[in-house]
C-alpha cells in the first residue's frame, strides 16, 4: 500500500472561496519516501497580509508560479490510487478535491488523519497541532507553515504512528465501514457513538467547552453525521472541522420541541457559528392614550423599558393587522388608531364602520367605551397546551401557552388527568418567548388542531 502524504498552504480557511499557494506531496511506501512533488502555486487572488505573515509566502513569490490548472494533472497523478494522508486531512483534501474538480479531475481517495490517529495511538498529550505533537515526540520540524516542511514532519509522524499501532487502528480506519476518515480531527469518536437517533438539539463545543453552534434535528445522529460526511467545501464545514472539539445533545420527544429548544438556546448562548435567529428581537406594543379632546387613541410603538403597552407582538405587521381587525369589529376610527394617516376623508366613515369620532360627531364617552371593549378583547387570549407523545410510553409531552404567550414545555406522567395550568407548571421548564417560537406555534396549531387542548381553567 502506498500513501500520499500531503500538505498545502492556502489563502484562507475554506476551499469554496480561496486558493492554494503551495502543495507538497510525499509518496510513502510505509517505510520510506519513494517519490515527491512540490511547487508554489499562483492562487489567482491576493494573499491576505495575515496569511503572508503566517506562511511567509507573499504575492511576489507566487507571481510567476504556475496556476493550479497547469499542475492539476501532475497533482492528480501523484494522488490517484494512493491513501491521502494529512494532518487534519479533511482541510487539505477539501481544497485539493475542489481544485481538481474545477480542472476536470475526480479525486476519490481513502483518507487518514494524523490528528485523529495521534489522539488514539499517542493519547494524553495536551495538544495535537502539528508543531506541538512533533515537539512532544521529539520530531524535528523545519520550515514551519510551509508545505514542504510540514509534509516532511507529517511523514515522520506517520512513520511513528505505523510503528506504534499495536491495535491495528490505521487498518480499521481504512475500512469502508469506518467513519474515521470523515470525522472532525479533535472530536472523540465516543461523542458520535453516544448520539441518539431521536429528535432533539445538538451542540458543537470548542476546545474550552464553549458552545459554537446549536442545531435541531429529527434524528440527531443522522443530522450531526451529515455535517461531516458530505463533500462540501463551504466555510461552515471547514469551521466545524477546525474548531469543534466536543459534541453534546438534548433529546426531545417531538420535532416541534426540538425547534423551540433550538431557538431558545441560540438566543441564550449566541453561538459564533449560528447566523439565523441572532438579530436582536424588536418587540412592539399597542399603547393607549387620551388626546386633548378626550378621545382614547391606539398607537403602535416599539416597546421601551418601563413602558406599559396593552398588547405586545414581535412583528410590526401583526400589530397593524390587530388594530385593523379591532377597528372594524368595534367601530373604531382609523384616524384615531393611526391606520389612516393621509389628509383624505375618513375611510372608516366611507366604509360605514366609523361613527364620526374623528369629526367630533360622536361623543368621547361612547367612543372610549368601545375602545376599552376592544382592548379587553385583544388581551383575552386563550391558554392551551399542545399534547403529544413523550420520551417513553409512561409520559406525554406538553407545550404550554398561557393567555396567548408561550410559557414553556416539558413532560408529565400519563396518569395526570388534571390539565389546569397550575398543575402542568409542576412538570414544565419555562422558556423565554421570541418571534420564532411564536411563529412555530402558530403554524403548528393551524395544521395540527387535534393536538391542541384548551385548558380547563380557561374554558
Amino acid at each position: 500500500m502506498e500513501y500520499a502524504i500531503v500538505d498545502i498552504e492556502t489563502t484562507g480557511g475554506f476551499a469554496a472561496g480561496n486558493g492554494i499557494t503551495e502543495i507538497s506531496i510525499r509518496v510513502f511506501d510505509g517505510r520510506r519516501v519513494v517519490d515527491m512533488y512540490e511547487t508554489l502555486i499562483n492562487p489567482g487572488q491576493t494573499i491576505p497580509r495575515y496569511i503572508q505573515g503566517f506562511t511567509g509566502i507573499d504575492n511576489d513569490m507566487v507571481r510567476n508560479a504556475p496556476f493550479f490548472e497547469e499542475v492539476a494533472a501532475d497533482v492528480h497523478r501523484y494522488l490517484e490510487g494512493r491513501v491521502f494522508v494529512a494532518h487534519n486531512v479533511n482541510f487539505d483534501y477539501s481544497f485539493v478535491k475542489s481544485h481538481l474538480a474545477h480542472c476536470g479531475f475526480v479525486l476519490q481517495s481513502r483518507k487518514l488523519c494524523t490528528v485523529r490517529l495521534a489522539r488514539q495511538i499517542f493519547p494524553g498529550h495536551p495538544s495535537y497541532s502539528l508543531g506541538n505533537i512533533c515537539h512532544s515526540l521529539g520530531i524535528e520540524l523545519q520550515n514551519r507553515h510551509r508545505a514542504g516542511g510540514d509534509a516532511a514532519a507529517t511523514v515522520e509522524l506517520f512513520t511513528r504512528l505505523l510503528e506504534a499501532d499495536e491495535k491495528g487502528l490505521i487498518a480499521k480506519s481504512l475500512k469502508k465501514t469506518s467513519k474515521e476518515q470523515t470525522l472532525p480531527p479533535h472530536v472523540p469518536k465516543e461523542d458520535f457513538v453516544a448520539l441518539p437517533g431521536c429528535a432533539g438539539v445538538y451542540y458543537f463545543h470548542d476546545n474550552k467547552g464553549k458552545v459554537l453552534y446549536v442545531g435541531k434535528a429529527k434524528n440527531i445522529r443522522s443530522r450531526v453525521n451529515s455535517h461531516f460526511s458530505n463533500n462540501s467545501d463551504s466555510r461552515q464545514k471547514q469551521n466545524f472541522l477546525r474548531a469543534v472539539y466536543r459534541i453534546t445533545f438534548q433529546p426531545t420527544a417531538t420535532e416541534l420541541m426540538a425547534a423551540i429548544l433550538e431557538s431558545t438556546e441560540i438566543k441564550r448562548l449566541w453561538p459564533a457559528f449560528n447566523n439565523a435567529q441572532k438579530k436582536p428581537e424588536e418587540v412592539y406594543g399597542i399603547f393607549q392614550y387620551e388626546d386633548q379632546a378626550g378621545y382614547l387613541r391606539l398607537a403602535i410603538e416599539k416597546r421601551r423599558r418601563n413602558s406599559h403597552p396593552v398588547f405586545t407582538f414581535h412583528y410590526l405587521i401583526d400589530g397593524q393587522g390587530a388594530i385593523r381587525r379591532l377597528a372594524r369589529e368595534f367601530n373604531l376610527c382609523p384616524r384615531l388608531c393611526f391606520i389612516q394617516k393621509d389628509n383624505e376623508g375618513c375611510q372608516g366613515i366611507v366604509e360605514a364602520y366609523c361613527n364620526g369620532a374623528c369629526e367630533k360627531k360622536e361623543a368621547a364617552a361612547s367612543y372610549n367605551e368601545r375602545v376599552r371593549a376592544a382592548i379587553a378583547a385583544l388581551t383575552q387570549r386563550p391558554s392551551y397546551v399542545v399534547l403529544d407523545s413523550g420520551m417513553s410510553e409512561e409520559e406525554s409531552s406538553c407545550i404550554l401557552v398561557e393567555r396567548g404567550d408561550f410559557f414553556g414545555m416539558g413532560y408529565f406522567p400519563r396518569g395526570v388527568g388534571d390539565l389546569r395550568a397550575e398543575v402542568l407548571k409542576k412538570y414544565i421548564h419555562p422558556y423565554k418567548e421570541n418571534s420564532t417560537i411564536r411563529s412555530l406555534l402558530n403554524s403548528y396549531i393551524t395544521h395540527n388542531p387535534g393536538r391542541v387542548h384548551r385548558l380547563e381553567d380557561d374554558q
